[in-house]
């Protein structure tokens, strides 16, 4: 054992020996590895210069940079990653003492990767004590990231290279990526005039808007992108500022703000903008959230909780919140943009009277900046960009400025919330009162007609009794495309539907006095159905984009020559066609002949009817009028009863029926015989209903027994044009489409297009007409007058003589 031991001790010396020399050769490896040029990744400045190193929610773990060098001149080997495959992340492993054959770049990896993780030790620690700071800052990390990536990954969208060539009009406008992108999607191929005057306006420059075009010419978007563009170049600055300064994003583009506040006067209008400034935000992150009356406050409270930045609203139930203490609408301090849409019927007298209220809560645009400060303290910290001065858009389709305001606003002599007014009566006062800046762009694109160009106005002349005849003409035999049918009172509406719906025509009905699901139900229905029929009141007169509607029959007459533009402009919408008819009595002439005037027109288009058919309309008018008669009246008895009954069981009363027998008798008889007559009268109706509505002089055994007429002769040869079945044993015979020979459905517009000869009506000679009428009445009831007197002496002198 003695002798076996020297050489054990002489082993081990060699290994310390090996060792020592490898420990040297590693210090010079480093020393070497050190001498390298490597530049200071940190800044000296920074009090914690390894906060860095902790990394974000996208990447964890540091970074130190080295300047490029040549690995020959410092005898390294440099390994280079294969192609097509992935590097590896570095992974952490314990060193031990004894594995001192590490080469260099392994040492590299261990001294970085304790450092990672020493650094996630720590941010472990932290991260309960930072967990309200760490989501609002991935809250803001997220807006930046969305608003940064999204704009450059679509800004190859917007290159005019790439923009297709029936977009390239809208290049001029110079609209966000984003928003270039929600127009090729919605297929808008280039703006319309009101769109190219207003967005330049609003958007790059700054300015208030008072706009005035046609119905349907597109002052939704008009107003709706330089909201959006605003709120998308807001983010874009604030993600700008948080690469180059550092600086928190929501000092530049807070959230939970409310921005923009838009107010309508109808609920569908409220709505339908909603959708379509929806439509224009989608994958933009902007929410816009509808407050309107008639649906549940609870659902809306739980809305503004989520804080939206843009609000469509109708001024009652926004004042009822508002007035309420809701802090969402009171901090109105942040708002960028309001907007008031249809702002002449927001005017009209006994109307809004808390759009009034609204805008006086609006802050002062006219203050000093130092003002604006102290209100926005009193609320919140605010940055700057948020103490910009509001915009206000003012929109409307029949608009009147004067001269001299024109220049008001021009010069900004107008004085915000200081004049004398005591309520909205003009858009003058309206522009006063909601604190319009100086040079407003005023924006008038309205013709002398105010109509529509492409929109084909007629009347038709009759009775005051024949007009549910006339009415049920156009709906049957030229009941083509949409239509919407217009009344002035309730009463005629249900009046119309009932005799329509008896007469076996499909119609909705849209009125003031229905409930909210009911109407937008309605509306729905009626969007679904290429044909279908809308008895309206002048709730759906405005604002309201429903495509297709290619007629208006204006079965009761406006009151007013505004109301009447809001009407016919639910057709002929976006540069479409499309047909209106009134409905005249000799009772509404003089109130027609107004109208033509305040459309400085001199004449009327007269449309065409096919006399030969009001017969059969009359008999099948007849007896739907004796059952709707009959029918109103069994629905009034019973809901008298059901009133006097449910009246009764609420004051516990018991109600006795003091009828004789005899009586019960003769009202049993009496139900009886109106229920067989009732099911007599529905019997000839379906009948005659079953057959296609059939004129005079069509003769069911001769095709040209009432005269060759042009749609007669045009049928024939549309007939003549099919091909016939080349030979009967090809095959089995088709089924062929019915065709009515000498009737066919054809649309108003088409009707009065293709008339033989047009018939115009001269409102002068109408006029003069009503003038000689009116002379004549006024003459008969002096002379009924004078003769009267005359008796009444007659009668003294009699009886003076008489005594």
């Amino acid at each position: 054992m003695a002798a076996n031991s020297p050489p054990l001790s002489s082993e081990s010396t060699t290994k310390k020996k090996a060792n020592k020399i490898k420990r040297t050769q590693h210090h010079q490896e480093l020393e070497k590895f050190d001498s390298l040029k490597w530049n200071p990744s940190l800044s000296a400045d920074d009090p914690d210069p390894f906060s860095f190193l902790v990394g974000s929610s996208e990447l964890d773990g540091g970074f130190l940079s080295l300047e490029e060098i040549d690995e020959a001149d410092y005898m390294l080997q440099i390994p280079k990653s294969e192609k097509g495959k992935p590097e590896k992340k570095l992974k952490l492993k314990k060193q031990k003492q004894k594995d001192t054959d590490e080469d260099l770049d392994g040492v590299v990896e261990d001294g970085i990767g304790h450092i990672v993780e020493e650094e996630k030790n720590e941010k472990k620690k932290q991260k309960k004590k930072k967990k309200k700071k760490g989501k609002k800052a991935k809250k803001t990390e997220e807006s930046v990231n969305v608003s940064n990536g999204q704009y450059n990954v679509e800004e190859e969208l917007v290159d005019e290279t790439e923009v297709p060539p029936e977009y390239s009009a809208w290049i001029e406008l110079r609209l966000h990526p984003l928003l270039m992108k929600s127009i090729y999607r919605l297929g808008f191929k280039e703006p319309t005039p009101v769109q190219k005057a207003c967005i330049p306006a609003a958007s790059h420059q700054g300015k208030d808007v008072i706009g005035a075009a046609e119905t349907g010419s597109g002052k939704t978007l008009a107003f709706g992108l330089p909201i959006i563009q605003r709120l998308l170049e807001e983010r874009e600055k604030a993600a700008k500022m948080l690469e180059e300064k550092g600086e928190e994003a929501e000092k530049y583009a807070p959230k939970g703000l409310l921005r923009a506040l838009i107010l309508t006067p109808t609920r569908e209008l409220a709505l339908q903008v909603t959708d379509h400034l929806k439509e224009v935000a989608k994958g933009i992150n902007v929410r816009v959230v509808p407050i309107v009356g008639g649906m549940s406050t609870e659902k809306q409270e739980r809305l503004l909780k989520a804080r939206p930045e843009v609000i469509v609203g109708t001024p009652g139930r926004l004042w009822e919140f508002m007035s309420g203490g809701e802090p969402h609408l009171v901090e109105l301090h942040t708002l960028s943009f309001f907007v008031l849409d249809e702002a002449d019927r927001m005017i009209e007298n006994g109307h809004f009277r808390e759009l009034q209220s609204i805008i006086d809560m609006l802050p002062m645009t006219s203050g000093s900046v130092e003002g604006q400060a102290q209100q926005t303290q009193n609320c919140m910290t605010v940055s700057s960009l948020q103490r910009k001065k509001r915009q206000t858009l003012v929109f409307s389709a029949t608009i009147a400025l004067s001269a001299d305001f024109r220049k008001k606003l021009k010069h900004g002599s107008i004085k915000s919330k200081q004049s004398s007014i005591d309520g909205l009566n003009s858009i003058e006062a309206l522009s006063e009162r909601a604190g319009m800046r100086p040079n407003v762009a005023i924006v008038d694109l309205t013709n002398a007609s105010i109509l529509a160009n492409k929109l084909e106005e007629s009347f038709i002349e009759c009775k005051e009794e024949d007009k549910d005849a006339y009415l049920y003409y156009i709906l049957s035999v030229h009941g083509q495309g949409r239509t919407i049918v217009f009344c002035t009172s309730i009463a005629a509406l249900r009046h119309i539907s009932s005799i329509l719906r008896i007469l076996g025509v499909t119609v909705w009905t849209l009125h003031a006095q229905m409930q909210q699901r009911a109407r937008l139900k309605a509306i729905d229905r009626f969007r679904a159905n290429e044909h279908g029929i809308l008895v309206a009141t002048d709730v759906a007169a405005r604002g309201l984009d429903i495509p297709g509607v290619r007629t208006v029959v204006h079965y009761q007459l406006p009151h007013s020559a505004e109301v009447y533009v809001h009407r016919s402009g639910r057709t002929a919408r976006a540069s479409a066609d499309g047909c209106s008819i009134a409905i005249i009595t000799p009772n509404d002439t003089s109130k027609f002949v107004s109208l033509c005037k305040s459309f400085s027109k001199e004449s009327f288009q007269r449309f065409p009817l096919e006399n030969s058919y009001m017969k059969e309309v009359m008999k099948r008018l007849s007896l739907a009028r004796q059952i709707d008669k009959i029918l109103r009246k069994d629905s009034q008895e019973k809901a008298n009863k059901s009133w006097l009954e449910r009246n009764a069981e609420a004051i516990e009363l018991v109600v006795e029926n003091y009828d004789s027998e005899d009586e019960r008798v003769k009202s049993h008889k009496q139900k009886k015989t109106t229920s067989m007559q009732l099911k007599k009268l529905q019997q000839e109706l379906n009948t005659m209903l079953s057959h296609p509505l059939q004129p005079k002089t069509f003769s069911r055994n001769y095709l040209a027994g009432a005269g060759v007429s042009p749609l007669l002769q045009h049928q024939l040869e549309e007939i003549a044009k099919q091909k016939l079945p080349e030979s009967s044993g090809s095959g089995e015979n088709k089924r062929r489409k019915l065709v009515v020979i000498g009737q066919d459905c054809v649309e108003p517009l088409e009707a009065l297009r293709s008339a033989g000869h047009e018939v115009r009506m001269d409102v002068k000679g109408v006029a003069e007409k009503r003038r000689n009428l009116e002379n004549l009445r006024r003459r008969r009831k002096e002379e009924k007058k004078r003769f009267r007197d005359q008796r009444r002496k007659q009668r003294k002198q009699l009886k003076g003589n008489a005594d």
